[in-house]
């Protein structure tokens, strides 16, 4: 399970942090660790302050978008410090955790950090089905890169010891990877266009409340096709009229 927990860091500045990255995944159990254009990519401060784990550091794959990180995930869930314009569902890194060694069982699942400026911007929020906050000290909650992602890592790692215990319980429903509901949410886009639900020049907030609420539902891969043949027949239509 825990080979299929992915960790992505988006636009890191600094090389240490991602040394120091790998060496909390590997005190977790956690192997796979993605970066989303780097500033910079992994060298010899990286090296050092990955310390033991050198091999996660070593075999980190870097890729140019967020999009090319997660399209083969089951579950995203993205780490937030605050709240955002638009609310989406919010999970505990306890919740975070168990959610993602129940779906780590039958695929891969991933959990993203942003930069350490300013973190995920919001339409790489929108990519996630779940925000994880860390419920830190609301006077001074100021958490460094590392330390962020060892607070989730040790949450993951409870779950799976937990899980393993007692003896891999998990869902049955077999959920869509993430390229599988970005082709539904463009076709769905295409198709309000078509019907003049939403202007093409001016979509305004209707896709992403779209999002959420399709996030919040989590429709399962037969259900998504069932939508997809919804939106399909009207098209159609739209196309006869």
């Amino acid at each position: 399970m825990l080979d299929n927990v992915r960790v992505i860091l988006v636009n890191t500045s600094h090389t240490g942090n991602i040394g120091s990255t790998a060496r909390a995944m590997k005190t977790m159990g956690l192997s796979e660790l993605y970066l989303v254009d780097p500033v910079s990519e992994p060298d010899s401060k990286a090296s050092a302050l990955a310390a033991g784990a050198t091999d996660v550091l070593g075999n980190a794959k870097i890729v140019s978008s967020l999009d090319e990180a997660i399209n083969d995930c089951n579950l995203v869930i993205a780490t937030s410090a605050r709240s955002r314009t638009l609310s989406w569902p919010v999970v505990s890194p306890r919740e975070a955790g168990e959610k993602l060694i129940n779906e780590a069982q039958t695929g891969k699942v991933a959990l993203i950090f942003g930069r350490e400026n300013n973190g995920l911007s919001n339409d790489e929020l929108q990519k996630a089905h779940f925000h994880a906050v860390i419920p830190a000290n609301p006077d001074y909650s100021s958490l460094n890169l590392a330390a962020a992602v060892q607070t989730l890592c040790y949450e993951v790692r409870v779950a799976h010891l937990a899980s393993v215990e007692q003896g891999h319980q998990h869902t049955e429903e077999a959920y869509p990877l993430v390229e599988d509901l970005e082709r539904f949410y463009g076709h769905l886009e295409n198709t309000l266009a078509k019907t003049h639900f939403i202007v093409a020049n001016h979509p305004g907030q209707v896709m992403a409340k779209l999002r959420r609420m399709f996030n919040r539902i989590r429709p399962d891969s037969q259900e998504l096709n069932i939508l997809r043949g919804i939106l399909s027949s009207i098209d159609k239509v739209a196309k006869k009229d």
